[in-house]
């Protein structure tokens, strides 16, 4: 029952508040351009028009342009409940979990792509293109910052990977997976969410076809995209996991407000860039996060070499009043190569028993 109320809680958590992160980024664009702006709340207004709005549907779609927004919302909100969030660790937490959230992702782009092809319309078929290629840079710096963080941690957990900080090679991992957050919400430099020119679309033509409810989805669906790549970043950062718990939430919170101010301030201050530099960006952060893996590589590696060391050099106690002292680095070398259920046994038939030299 509180396993089952803790979910609860957490999924309230993502499905209520992800919708103000895309508020408080207009809010902070239209202050930078000295506007008004529109309101913080104005996605949840969208959302509860939309899910009053009937569906209209073309004759040349399946079942599956439906389908596909409702089982990409569903994924997303599984991705969500594997993260840890502060001190508390995740919803939904086993050994293996940060490969499920990989593959948890790629199923929402591949069924939002799906839904967008399932029309016919050659014009989405180029949003889904341009967006497929650059996935394929996105998720290989994703994959690469989980190997990082794995490698530090020595678990394939997400609740174990986000618990310490990143260590080595931190700015790095965090540049490089605030670069990947960008992308894969679509954001400036890589694209324009209020775009309307038709040759410069990626993920918003691939949603032209929709409308209603199945909208709605697709919409709060790429929030909850958000405010997952950014509690990633926060505690992939921070060592949020080893604060109490009311000093851990307080932190994840500043931290994710902290990520959506600067996502308002790169979309007021850079302009979008050309298609044929957009791939440079993606192999940029790609490199960022490589470079933080040989670091963690490099770091873990001085660590084990320095704790070996100590185990050689750790003096032995022999309980042999007579025996000579060069015989004491002997042992010590002989019970370090004999398996750990042998040392015992080991030690007691080279003690001292009788006063034998």
């Amino acid at each position: 029952m509180n396993v089952a109320l803790d979910i609860l809680l957490r999924l309230l958590v993502w499905l209520l508040l992800a919708p103000l992160l895309p508020g408080i980024i207009n809010k902070v664009k239209a202050w930078v351009a000295g506007r008004r702006g529109p309101p913080v709340l104005q996605l949840y207004y969208d959302l509860a028009k939309l899910w009053r709005k009937g569906v209209v549907l073309s004759t040349a779609v399946s079942p599956g342009h439906i389908a596909g927004p409702a089982v990409a919302w569903v994924a997303l909100v599984g991705a969500a409940l594997l993260l840890p969030l502060g001190a508390d660790g995740a919803g939904v937490a086993f050994r293996g979990d940060g490969l499920l959230f990989v593959y948890l992702l790629a199923m929402a782009r591949f069924c939002t792509s799906g839904a967008a092809l399932d029309t016919g319309s050659a014009f989405e078929g180029m949003g889904v293109a341009r967006e497929v290629s650059y996935a394929v840079l996105a998720e290989a710096a994703i994959i690469t910052a989980l190997l990082t963080l794995g490698l530090q941690s020595g678990s394939v957990s997400l609740a174990h990977m986000l618990a310490p900080s990143a260590g080595a090679g931190a700015a790095l991992l965090a540049a490089g997976l605030f670069t990947v957050l960008l992308a894969e919400n679509c954001r400036v430099p890589f694209d324009d969410p209020n775009t309307h020119l038709e040759l410069t679309m990626i993920h918003e033509v691939m949603v032209l076809d929709h409308s209603g409810p199945p909208l709605a989805a697709i919409l709060h669906g790429a929030s909850v995209k958000l405010m997952i790549f950014a509690v990633l970043l926060a505690e992939a950062v921070l060592p949020i996991g080893e604060l109490p718990p009311f000093t851990a939430a307080t932190a994840l919170l500043g931290a994710v407000l902290v990520v959506a101010v600067g996502v308002g301030l790169v979309e007021s201050l850079l302009a979008r860039f050309a298609f044929r530099r957009v791939p440079l960006l993606l192999t940029t952060a790609f490199l960022l996060c490589l470079f933080a893996l040989m670091a963690a590589w490099k770091a873990t590696r001085i660590e084990n070499i320095q704790t070996s060391t100590f185990n050689f050099q750790r003096p032995i106690v022999c309980a042999r009043p007579n025996a000579a002292p060069w015989m004491l680095g002997v042992e010590g070398r002989m019970l370090k190569v004999l398996p750990p259920a042998s040392r015992g046994d080991a030690r007691r038939s080279h003690s001292c028993q009788g006063g034998d030299a």
